[in-house]
């Protein structure tokens, strides 16, 4: 098995999923957004307002390519925009390992965004519902073009993890 990366809109299920799929093929499970804070030393909040946005997305491409670079199995969780920058989704894609879109409607991406936005920082200015479904609601539309180019695709929608650990593992090569 090579590396699987796994992609989609915050709050679609990645790190749970993530987690959940490492277990079952035993092979370790890694957050992008964790490695970045690691290499940092300070939380994604804080790197966002000391150094910026552009700054957090270069980090993230640098260790992004190390780790389509390298050759052990492990299973990936991106960051919600990590395939819309630099050539982040093509390279994922044109590379041996596989990738898998994690696709959640927008009534149930708000719900599970809404009251955990303070620890995300693209969010965490958004207070009422109505506001995050229109950030989601653009942000999907400006995404989706990069998400659809994962090799798998799966609707994570009214789905059990162990239902969505049973499709992904059909859908492995």
């Amino acid at each position: 098995m090579n590396t699987v990366f796994l992609l989609g809109y915050m709050g679609c299920g990645k790190t749970v999923l993530g987690k959940a799929l490492a277990s079952q093929v035993n092979i370790s499970f890694l957050d992008l957004d964790k490695k970045i804070e690691e290499y940092e030393n300070k939380s994604l909040e804080k790197i966002f307002e000391l150094k910026g946005e552009l700054y957090f997305r270069q980090v993230e491409r640098k260790i992004l390519l190390k780790l389509i670079n390298s050759s052990i199995p492990k299973i990936v969780s991106l960051g919600g925009g990590t395939p819309c920058y630099f050539s982040n989704m093509s390279d994922i894609a044109n590379s041996v390992h596989q990738s898998i879109y994690f696709k959640a409607s927008i009534d149930n991406l708000v719900n599970r965004l809404h009251n955990k936005n303070d620890k995300r920082p693209l969010i965490s200015h958004l207070k009422n519902k109505n506001d995050i479904k229109e950030f989601v609601s653009k942000h999907l539309f400006e995404r989706s073009s990069f998400y659809e180019k994962a090799k798998i695709k799966i609707n994570v929608d009214s789905k059990s993890i162990p239902e969505i650990i049973g499709e992904i593992l059909l859908s492995l090569d």
